[in-house]
């Protein structure tokens, strides 16, 4: 079986964390040798680079600097961590990838998507994750759930028409390549949500 690159997206509050560890439990009781990663970040480098991008010491950055930072870091995580993995025949599950840089930097920074997706060519040649799941509820719920957790860093202390700007991309991106992104109701409960990555993931595993 070929390995697969999957990727978890969606906004602050959505439930990446909860349902990143169910699909690790699929993952488990499939007996499917695979590593988990994280965007920006993933690499000793990557988390240098994340650590500049989400601490609130860096408030004035501008949007390009954060851009290339997320690119520099994306391209020592596929160098150093992802293709070795997929070469040795181990899935990859990763916490963001570059379509939360569309999202997040095109999207809430209002970035030019071409410029975008020039870097993206530039650093991942052919690579493309296998599968996207994207998390998606409506900001209101993302929002309460994200302010019962601790400190807003950089991003997640954006206001309200940033993260609705993020969104719009996200499903955007998903109505686009229907293929690849699959939109996860995550508004529902846990359970709920969790049948549907199940549901989806099934055909693979």
């Amino acid at each position: 079986m070929k390995p697969l690159f999957i990727t978890l997206e969606g906004t602050e509050g959505v439930g990446k964390t909860s349902n990143l560890a169910y699909i690790k439990q699929l993952l488990d009781e499939a007996k499917i040798n695979y590593i988990v990663t994280r965007e920006p970040g993933g690499t000793p480098l990557g988390e240098a680079l994340r650590g500049m991008l989400l601490s609130h010491d860096y408030k004035g950055m501008s949007s390009d600097t954060e851009l290339l930072l997320m690119f520099a870091a994306r391209a020592e995580h596929v160098a150093q961590v992802i293709k070795p993995a997929l070469a040795k025949g181990q899935w990859v599950l990763c916490d963001r990838f570059t379509d939360a840089t569309f999202a997040y930097q095109g999207g809430g920074r209002q970035l030019d998507m071409q410029r975008i997706a020039d870097l993206e060519n530039w650093v991942l040649g052919k690579l493309r994750p296998d599968l996207t799941l994207l998390l998606d509820c409506p900001l209101e719920v993302a929002r309460a759930r994200a302010d019962n957790r601790s400190t807003p860093d950089r991003f997640e202390q954006e206001k309200d028409a940033f993260f609705n700007r993020v969104r719009d991309v996200y499903l955007q991106r998903a109505k686009v390549d229907p293929n690849r992104i699959k939109v996860i109701d995550a508004s529902l409960e846990l359970a709920k949500v969790q049948e549907q990555i199940k549901a989806v993931l099934g055909k693979d595993l």
